[in-house]
């Protein structure tokens, strides 16, 4: 893989979620000073304690497209919030947004899971139309059979996500990281390469997972997020402008 320049980041958090530390405008401004054209605005949904309320996702709708001369894109961080598959923000809201992670988190998620049960959650995921990426799902408490699932992410027009975070902050996921890079490269699923920021300095900047990918000689046009064209191709998709 040659080396790649990310354009924009597409798990980013605000204060709005209560570990996090930079407004929309503070985020869009240090996204774009890192050098990014488009960034997510994807704070946590309700199902967690760190969520902010309904109405932030529901009332999304009245920032502005171009925030300090940057793309920004009003989504959500959702979670997985049992091995059903379910949601925790309304079809209705998900269906508004411009993009959506879902994501298992631990303390959300019932404990005592297996295998079989969290392949079985990733599928009916994968069947949702209104879930638009994987978020960091190489956490091993969640560990699914890759094999299945994955294919299944492609086929229902999903990202599977490259998290930075995994890599500072997440060690015990980075052998099942690679092994879900190396599995989408084995069938030709699309990935985006995100840094799950909780400050905006951190926007864009993805060192190691980039570098992993070029280990595994990851193909550059199945990154969402490395070229205008290709996100925004991604993003027509779902019916959404860049």
């Amino acid at each position: 893989m040659n080396d790649v320049t990310l354009i924009a980041d597409l798990h980013c958090h605000t204060l709005a979620s209560t570990h996090a530390y930079c407004t929309v405008t503070e985020l869009a401004r240090m996204a774009r000073e890192n050098g990014l054209l488009a960034v997510a605005c994807t704070d946590h949904g309700t199902g967690g304690p760190d969520s902010p309320h309904l109405w932030h996702f529901s009332n999304l709708h009245v920032l502005p497209k171009q925030i300090e001369g940057i793309r920004v894109l009003q989504g959500a961080e959702a979670n997985v919030i049992d091995f059903g598959g379910a949601i925790d923000l309304p079809a209705g809201i998900l269906a508004r947004l411009e993009l959506v992670i879902a994501s298992m988190h631990g303390g959300i998620m019932p404990e005592g899971h297996h295998m079989e049960a969290c392949t079985a959650a990733w599928l009916k995921v994968a069947e949702n139309p209104d879930i638009d990426i994987i978020g960091h799902s190489g956490i091993p408490e969640y560990t699914y059979d890759f094999e299945t699932v994955i294919p299944a992410f492609g086929r229902g027009g999903k990202a599977v996500e490259i998290n930075e975070t995994t890599f500072r902050a997440r060690s015990s996921s980075i052998p099942n990281c690679r092994r879900i890079a190396e599995t989408c490269k084995k069938y030709g699923v699309r990935v985006a390469v995100d840094t799950d920021a909780h400050y905006g300095t951190q926007a864009g900047r993805a060192p190691q997972s980039l570098a992993m990918l070029r280990e595994i000689d990851f193909p550059p046009k199945l990154i969402v997020n490395s070229s205008l064209e290709r996100l925004a191709a991604f993003l027509s998709e779902r019916g959404v402008a860049l």
